[in-house]
């Protein structure tokens, strides 16, 4: 498994791994399994993939909700298929809950929902701020309070939502779903890309930037045509919910790309302290100069030390 944050230079290091070892690329990202979202989400075109099989990709219509016991499900099955066809099954993305959930076979529960709340929890926002609907999770769960942003509204009244359902933090249960010992059914071998904070944030912005150019704003208006509703759990998606916010004249273009600049430098210090939770992943540093070889080199010494393979060979 080869994880990250965005923009840290996954994709091209795990073809070249991918081709080395004979693997099958299953994507850990929550939303490049939908269809028509291609510029936001950075998703690799297929005629970029080298011939290289890759799953959990444009599975799913962007109207249709995609959750984290989804990604297991249908993980946990792509996994089977690939093995059994004698193949290497690789995951590589940046949705630590995702990417985890697979490793150590987490229990996901249905814990129900209540429209009604979030709909009374949506307008608690938009009267009285983000911050305070923050604040109100940090009082009942504070854990989860620490995990998200302010402007993750969605996820914020997720985790409220719950707590009135369950009468339990959300963080409570998730812990019961993991289980305290976190043992894999696999053999694992976890590797994590890692860069300098400042290149890093550099590279977010110039690949906003990217995707900019490439039409993000047509394919956000398009999706918005095609009915996909703003409260979609794929419009949550950061670029798909800065644009829109900026299509329906709540944002100036300029102040919609600031945001979705600063919100990726967000998201992305998130990932990387999930990441750093995560047991037995080991860190590979990206950036400051260093070539793609000397990257794949070293990622080959760390796969070749957990697997018996011939490491001059795979290193030539």
């Amino acid at each position: 498994m080869l994880v990250g944050p965005t923009a840290v230079g996954k994709t091209e290091l795990s073809l070249s791994v991918a081709e080395k070892f004979g693997c099958e690329i299953i994507s850990g990202d929550s939303m490049q399994v939908y269809r028509g979202m291609d510029i936001g989400t950075a998703k690799l075109p297929p005629e970029e993939r080298r011939g290289i099989p890759h799953h959990l990709i444009d599975v799913r219509d962007p109207k249709e909700p995609f959750s984290a016991a989804d990604f297991q499900e249908a993980c946990t099955a792509a996994i089977r298929d690939i093995h059994g066809r004698g193949r290497l099954p690789f995951i590589v993305g940046g949705t630590g809950l995702y990417v985890e959930s697979v490793c150590y076979g987490y229990r996901f529960q249905s814990y129900g929902s209540d429209e009604a709340f979030r709909e009374r929890m949506s307008a608690f926002a938009r009267e009285h701020g983000s911050q305070a609907l923050h604040d109100r999770l940090a009082e009942v769960d504070p854990p989860s309070a620490r995990k998200l942003h302010p402007n993750d509204e969605r996820r914020i009244i997720r985790a409220l939502e719950i707590y009135e359902l369950t009468g339990r933090p959300l963080s409570d249960l998730q812990s019961q779903e993991r289980g305290d010992d976190k043992t894999s059914p696999y053999r694992l071998c976890l590797i994590g890309l890692t860069m300098d904070r400042a290149e890093l944030y550099r590279r977010i912005d110039a690949r906003v930037d990217k995707m900019l150019e490439q039409g993000l704003v047509k394919e956000v208006s398009r999706l918005l045509e095609e009915g996909v509703p703003r409260g979609a759990v794929s419009m949550q998606a950061l670029g798909y919910k800065e644009i829109a916010a900026y299509l329906a004249g709540e944002l100036d273009y300029e102040a919609a790309v600031t945001l979705l600049k600063r919100d990726t430098r967000h998201f992305a210090k998130r990932q990387l302290s999930w990441f750093r939770h995560m047991r037995d992943l080991q860190w590979v540093e990206a950036g400051e100069g260093r070539k793609n070889s000397d990257l794949f080199k070293e990622i080959c010494a760390i796969i070749a030390g957990k697997f018996p393979f011939d490491l001059e060979y795979i290193c030539s």
